[in-house]
């Protein structure tokens, strides 16, 4: 019962301050090559054509790059109100038996050949860090999770320090 995605609970928008929240938004230059590639492939459309072939390429491809990059970026990791939130699924604090910060050596260690194929995992490739969440939870077969994240330690610590005030 620890992982529950559900519609009808959102990612959190809590009254309190959560102990711990990042957002595992792309890097700036995503967007710039996001964006001119978007352009070239709409000057390529274009052509030189007159008409709807003129615009319809730019007025089409330049949003939709847009809107993909941002629904790329748009995971949010927060540890509040006594769960940690990963985008829409949530873990209560109590099911933690250890966070294990890692770097991108210790992902690609919890992630290569050896993985569990039952483990959660939210990986996002142009993010190093990552934490590694051990489950206590007899009820549940996921052994553990893994949530990128920018700052591993900061994450790790938070969600141990909610455990134990849980």
């Amino acid at each position: 019962m620890s992982l529950s995605p559900s519609p009808s609970s959102p990612t959190p928008h809590v009254a309190a301050v959560p102990a711990y929240s990042e957002r595992l938004g792309l890097p700036w230059w995503c967007w710039a090559a996001g964006v001119a590639l978007a352009g070239f492939a709409a000057v390529e459309l274009w052509m030189g054509a007159g008409g709807v072939r003129a615009w319809l390429p730019f007025a089409l491809l330049l949003p939709a790059t847009l809107a993909g990059l941002w629904w790329l970026g748009r995971v949010r990791v927060a540890v509040a109100d006594g769960e940690l939130w990963v985008d829409d699924a949530h873990l209560p604090v109590r099911y933690v038996a250890d966070a294990v910060p890692l770097d991108a050596g210790g992902r690609r260690e919890v992630l290569g050949v050896g993985a569990d194929p039952l483990a959660f995992v939210v990986q996002r490739p142009w993010i190093g860090g990552a934490v590694q969440v051990v489950l206590d939870d007899p009820d549940d077969p996921t052994p553990f999770w893994v949530v990128s994240s920018r700052r591993p330690t900061e994450l790790a610590a938070a969600l141990l320090a909610a455990r134990d005030t849980a």
